[in-house]
C-alpha cells in the first residue's frame, strides 16, 4: 500500500510539473489515467481486506433518498425538521448532528427519505471529518441536495469538489461508451459523432494508462479523458443535485440580491429555514428533480386502479414494479400487459425489461408458485 502511495505521489508532482497545453494534453492524460487506476486499486485492496471505507447504517425507505450536504451549522437539521416528520437535534454550533438522521416528506403522494448528514469539510474525500462514511451515504442517494447560507457561498464549490473526489458525479448523464476488451488488434475506436473534447490517441493514451492494450471502443457522446476514465473504472454514481442557500433573513434585500447574481447558474432556492421562508418550494423542486412518474396496477380480470398509483423512478421497467410488488414477483413472472404510452397498443404484452411511462397501468402475471433455483 505504501508503495503504491509513494507512486501515486510521484505522478501527481509529475502532474503538477506539467504545464497545461495542447503539446502536452496526452502526456497529463496518461498521468491522470495512471493515478486514477492505482488509486482505484488502493481503495479495492482496501475494502477487501477489512479496512473498509466505511459508512453509516441508514436503511433506505420510501420512493426516493436525498442526501442533505453541507458545513456544519448551515441549518441542515432545522430544514430536515420543517419539512419531514424527522427530530434532529438543533444547536448554534459546529456538528450538532454526530449521525445520520433520516425524516420522510410526503409530497404528490410520493414518500422521500431525507437523510441529514452530519456536517462535511474540506478534504472529507481522504478521510477527514468521517468524510468516506458521509459519501457512502451520499453514493447511495438518488438526490444530493447541496446547503449552505448566505455568509458561506463559498463552500458550494468546495463540497461539489469533496464530491467529485468521492466519485460523485453531479447533474451529469452517464456518458453513453461501450469499452469490450479483446485478445489482440490493439485499441479500435467507433463513434457515432464529430468529438470534441478527445481524439483518438488520447483515446488509446488512457485505456493504455488502465493497462487496457486490445479493445473496442464504441463512443455515442462527446467526452473527454476524466470522464472516459469514469467509464473504465465503473464505480462513479451520476446523481441530480439541488442548491440551498439559507438565512436569507439574515441580510438586506441588495445584498440578497447579488448573491443571487453570483449564483445564477446554480438555480439556487433561497429560504430561511427559521422563519419558514420558500419551505414549500424547497418541498416542489425536490419532488421535481426526481424526476418520478406514476404507474398504475391493473389486477388480472378487473379495471386499472386509478386510487393508489406506484411513485416510480423515471426509465423504470416492468421488474422495478415487480420489486415494488412483492419480493418475489421477480422469480414468478410470466409476462405483463402494458396499458399506456408506452405500448402500440392497449394490453400489449411486454418482458420484463420493458421500460414504463407516466400514466402507465401495469398488469402482471405471474407463476402460483414460488420457482426455487437448483442449489
Amino acid at each position: 500500500m505504501a508503495s503504491e502511495e509513494n507512486k501515486i505521489r510521484s505522478l501527481e508532482e509529475e502532474l503538477a510539473k506539467t504545464p497545461s497545453n495542447k503539446g502536452t494534453q496526452h502526456h497529463r492524460g496518461l498521468l491522470k489515467a495512471k493515478i486514477a487506476a492505482l488509486k482505484d486499486t488502493g481503495e479495492r485492496k482496501a475494502s477487501g481486506t477489512g479496512a473498509a471505507l466505511g459508512g453509516y447504517a441508514v436503511r433506505k425507505s420510501g420512493d426516493a433518498s436525498v442526501a442533505l450536504v453541507g458545513f456544519p451549522s448551515v441549518g441542515k437539521s432545522t430544514l430536515l425538521n420543517k419539512i419531514t416528520n424527522a427530530v434532529s437535534e438543533v444547536g448554534g454550533y459546529d456538528f450538532t448532528t454526530l449521525d445520520v438522521i433520516p425524516g420522510m416528506m410526503e409530497y404528490e403522494g410520493a414518500k422521500i427519505q431525507i437523510l441529514d448528514i452530519p456536517g462535511i469539510i474540506e478534504g472529507a474525500a481522504e478521510g477527514k471529518g468521517r468524510g468516506r462514511e458521509i459519501l457512502s451515504v451520499v453514493n447511495n442517494s438518488d438526490l444530493v441536495v447541496i446547503m449552505t447560507d448566505v455568509f458561506r457561498i463559498k463552500h458550494i464549490e468546495i463540497i461539489k469538489k469533496e464530491l467529485y473526489k468521492g466519485k460523485v458525479r453531479l447533474n451529469k448523464t452517464k456518458p453513453d461508451v461501450t469499452i469490450e476488451k479483446t485478445s489482440r488488434d490493439g485499441i479500435v475506436v467507433n463513434t457515432s459523432l464529430k468529438l470534441i473534447k478527445i481524439d483518438n490517441k488520447m483515446i488509446r493514451t488512457v485505456l493504455n494508462g488502465h493497462r487496457i492494450m486490445n479493445a473496442n471502443v464504441i463512443i455515442r457522446t462527446d467526452i473527454d479523458d476524466e470522464e472516459l476514465t469514469d467509464i473504465i473504472l465503473a464505480n462513479r454514481k451520476y446523481v441530480p443535485m439541488l442548491v440551498i442557500v439559507n438565512k436569507t433573513d439574515y441580510i438586506g434585500p441588495e445584498k440578497l440580491k447579488e448573491i443571487r447574481r453570483k449564483l445564477a447558474s446554480e438555480d439556487a432556492i433561497f429560504i430561511s429555514a427559521d422563519k419558514d421562508i420558500n419551505i414549500e418550494e424547497v418541498k416542489r423542486r425536490i419532488y421535481d428533480r426526481l424526476s418520478f412518474i406514476k404507474i398504475y396496477t391493473k389486477p388480472v380480470g378487473k379495471p386499472i386502479d386509478m386510487e393508489e398509483p406506484l411513485i416510480m423512478n423515471k426509465d423504470c421497467d416492468v421488474g422495478d414494479v415487480c420489486d415494488r410488488l412483492h419480493k418475489t414477483f421477480r422469480k414468478r413472472f410470466r409476462h405483463s400487459r402494458i396499458f399506456g404510452k408506452s405500448a402500440k397498443f392497449e394490453g400489449q404484452r411486454k418482458s420484463i425489461d420493458h421500460v414504463l411511462m407516466d400514466g402507465d397501468a401495469v398488469e402482471l402475471h405471474v407463476h402460483a408458485g414460488l420457482i426455487r433455483t437448483k442449489k
